[in-house]
């Protein structure tokens, strides 16, 4: 971008979604020559704002990005969330599939950038096809079994000791209190926290017989990036979810954090410090191939070839 280049301003829209719930997003026009459009997929109960300076910069390297609070988080949630109903499943299938949908254009490449719960609803999209490649950072299962024994043990008493608790005094889950983004409606929270009680997540459960065909239909290329310091998403949790994405050609990138100023952890992903890693995806995005060049330091135990179970 040249010195006297004028960063386009953002606006504020509301996507309608297929059930007629109104979702708060946040369109950033892209420099010229356009290069993509591209809809951010965020980590579970992290408002949009948070992503502000990825797409800041994204815009500037000439791609028009999308980012939106799902319902009940951020500037899509309700006065109160005390009495708010909803399904963990609807940020996919509902809310992410509505700023799909608002990307979309026959003529323009359309490109996902994932972040944590970004891995599980990329393949319950109604409208994956129209996605031209995925780029997601921390995906994980959830599972505490693939955690640290220390960070295990914190999760556990957090999920069935502290939480409920709380939950019975305020009607909802207070996650701002543990600094790890917007307070959460309580359905989202316990079936999030039921499913993180499995390996494969909701592979595993019973009551989910099925949905495994909604990811087995997806054949987009995926690069699935995760830090050796994420201590909630280790390449093994990574590895464990991922394979649920059988037929989509898919890259695995382990990240050193002393490449990135020594810590990158769970959020990390989308500070500045992380800027070398947001180049490697728009150079791979605008590529003609299926896996990313390795042209910045990162741990070698990747494939360019599909995830075998």
């Amino acid at each position: 971008m040249s010195p006297d280049a004028i960063q386009p301003i953002p606006r504020s829209l509301i996507l309608p979604t297929q059930d007629g719930f109104p979702i708060s997003a946040t369109l950033y026009p892209g420099q010229l020559p356009l290069k993509g459009h591209l809809v951010v997929a965020g980590a579970t109960g992290v408002p949009q704002g948070f992503y502000r300076r990825f797409a800041e910069y994204a815009s500037a390297q000439g791609f028009a990005v999308l980012t939106l609070d799902y319902r009940g988080i951020g500037k899509s949630a309700p006065d109160s969330l005390r009495s708010f109903r909803m399904h963990l499943l609807d940020w996919a299938r509902q809310d992410l599939a509505a700023a799909v949908e608002y990307m979309r254009d026959p003529h323009i490449p359309l490109f996902l950038m994932g972040h944590s719960l970004g891995g599980h609803a990329f393949g319950l999209l109604p409208n994956h096809r129209a996605v031209d490649k995925f780029f997601v950072c921390g995906a994980t299962s959830g599972w505490h079994g693939w955690m640290p024994k220390a960070e295990s043990i914190r999760v556990r008493l957090m999920w069935h000791g502290i939480l409920p608790v709380l939950h019975q005094l305020l009607g909802y889950s207070p996650w701002k209190l543990f600094g790890a983004g917007e307070d959460l409606p309580l359905d989202a929270l316990r079936q999030w926290r039921y499913w993180a009680g499995f390996p494969r997540y909701f592979f595993d459960d019973p009551a989910m017989a099925g949905i495994e065909a909604n990811f087995e239909r997806v054949t987009t290329p995926i690069v699935a990036a995760n830090a050796l310091d994420d201590l909630w998403a280790q390449p093994a949790a990574r590895d464990a979810f991922m394979q649920g994405y059988c037929n989509a050609p898919l890259t695995r990138l382990d990240l050193n954090p002393a490449d990135f100023g020594g810590r990158l952890g769970h959020m990390g992903y989308f500070r500045p410090q992380a800027r070398a890693l947001w180049d490697q995806a728009f150079n791979w995005f605008t590529s003609d191939t299926q896996a990313p060049a390795p042209h910045i330091p990162y741990n070698q135990h990747h494939s360019h070839d599909r995830l075998l179970v």
